[in-house]
């Protein structure tokens, strides 16, 4: 995890110290075993002590295998790696089964917490199976600002983007809605299939101006950013790994790196509106007074 590569590792001892070394096959024995034990240890750990706000779920591509990482927010800011699962793509099964893991381990979904996605159906449906219709997603708006552009020509794409960052930085959902819908109409002149792809899911990537969040932790929660940043750690300790084999290898690899991520974690910018955040998050959860009068 280091880049030592295992190959020479007895060289670099002997070279070092009067010491036979390791051999190869006792240091790769070795991380086998103990890297086993952190993954077990991070996938097996209670999380019911835990006040968790915010939950990010996101899905990332590596070695030609899809791994969705779930990511909670504790009340005083700090994060903490919820769970793994490795999977052919992100499909609604992986998710489910994730999420069933975090029940039997402690997590509440029928508290009110924010689920930020990175705009897959397949995460939203398995969210909304286990946190309700009416549980609050906010859409990453950097991959929403991607999927939209990703269908335009090259000389198009970075106003398009300039339009859509302006709209995610204003303060007010109102404003913000506004200038979404105007785009919205400029792209079907331009590109019907991006007018569509800014569409769906639109309010979605504006549930922290429904929540009224500014500043610092209003950018912490508009993104997937804090998983992407722990996963860049996991790709700068497997860029050495040549051969991938089947089995565990790839999530032992990837919860170590993840371990290793958590381990230099800060709380997250902007942790002093956390409070805040609950009691928006229950004001939008409290179902208006007809309804609760028919529950």
């Amino acid at each position: 995890m280091l880049g030592l590569s295992t190959r020479n590792y007895s060289k670099a001892v002997r070279a070092f110290a009067e010491s036979y070394g390791i051999e190869k096959s006792a240091v790769s024995d070795h991380f086998v075993r103990v890297s086993r034990e952190k993954l077990d240890g991070l996938l097996e750990r209670p999380l019911d002590k835990l006040k968790l706000c915010v939950l990010y779920i996101d899905g990332i591509e590596f070695k030609g295998q899809h791994l969705i990482v779930a990511l909670g927010i504790n009340i005083d800011g700090t994060k903490t790696v919820f769970g793994l699962r490795q999977g052919a793509s992100e499909n609604a099964t992986v998710v489910g089964e994730l999420l069933d893991d975090l029940v039997e381990r402690g997590v509440d979904f029928s508290v009110p917490i924010l689920y930020v996605l990175d705009g897959a159906k397949a995460l939203t449906k398995a969210v909304r199976k286990h946190a309700g219709s009416q549980a609050l997603v906010q859409r990453c708006q950097l991959h929403k600002r991607r999927n939209v552009t990703g269908h335009l020509p090259e000389p198009y794409r970075d106003a398009v983007e300039r339009k859509m960052i302006n709209a995610d930085q204003m303060t007010h959902y109102v404003d913000a809605k506004k200038a979404l819908d105007r785009l919205h109409r400029e792209l079907m002149d331009l590109n019907p299939s991006a007018a569509r792809s800014l569409a769906e899911g639109m309010e979605e990537t504006l549930t922290v101006h429904r929540l009224q969040l500014k500043g610092w932790l209003r950018s912490t929660l508009a993104t997937t950013n804090p998983i992407e940043s722990a996963f860049s750690v996991v790709d700068r300790i497997c860029k050495r790994v040549k051969r991938w084999r089947r089995g565990d290898h790839r999530e032992r690899w990837v919860g170590a790196g993840l371990w290793l991520a958590e381990r230099n974690f800060r709380r997250v910018k902007g942790y002093k509106q956390l409070p805040k955040l609950l009691a928006e998050l229950a004001k939008l959860n409290t179902p208006p007074p007809a309804q609760a009068r028919a529950a």
